[in-house]
């Protein structure tokens, strides 16, 4: 059996806050996101792009997210704040995969919308294959138009996900699967 087959194979999501130092070196970010970026990409257009939230980033960001949390529920908890301000800081590194879908005379934006999900998926496989767990999360946050400001994002971005990666600090166990007669019709 070859090694991508068994990687496929026991691919798991691990939860954010099971994720520790260390995360991936340079070295190792670079190559993931080069595998991520080995999607199909009708036209070549690189429908999507990474912002990349590491270090003191992921507590400037948590700043802005609770901000915007509390104008919305000024009636929060410390607690809630807490959880809000820390909610990209649960992992060492965190990967935000934007799509940069727009219209196209030939390439239909839903194609452009599934070779963004298709980047979340190999960066998944390519934290797994360089040993690391990860989780492909939204949250609010990737819908709220204050986040997505913050980050830099152009009006026609939208987040496709945000990847959390470090060092599992236990393997989860499998979940239930659909059984293929559940989700295969054969014509």
């Amino acid at each position: 059996m070859s090694a991508l087959l068994e990687t496929l194979r026991r691919r798991r999501s691990t939860p954010a806050n099971k994720l520790a130092e260390p995360g991936p070196d340079g070295e190792a970010l670079a190559d993931m996101l080069t595998i991520a970026a080995r999607v199909p990409d009708h036209g070549k257009l690189a429908p999507w792009r990474f912002v990349v939230i590491a270090g003191e980033a992921r507590a400037r960001l948590g700043e802005t997210i609770e901000k915007a949390f509390v104008a919305d529920k000024p009636q929060a908890s410390a607690e809630e704040r807490a959880i809000e301000r820390g909610r990209l800081a649960r992992a060492p590194l965190v990967v935000a995969v934007v799509s940069r879908a727009r219209p196209h005379a030939k390439i239909p934006e839903w194609e452009q919308v599934l070779s963004a999900g298709a980047v979340c998926q190999n960066l998944l496989l390519a934290a797994e294959a360089h040993g690391f767990g990860a989780n492909w999360i939204t949250d609010w946050i990737a819908f709220d138009r204050r986040i997505l400001d913050a980050m830099g994002l152009a009006a026609h971005e939208r987040i496709a996900g945000f990847v959390h990666i470090g060092t599992a600090t236990e393997r989860m166990p499998d979940r239930p699967r659909p059984a293929l007669e559940d989700v295969v019709t054969r014509l």
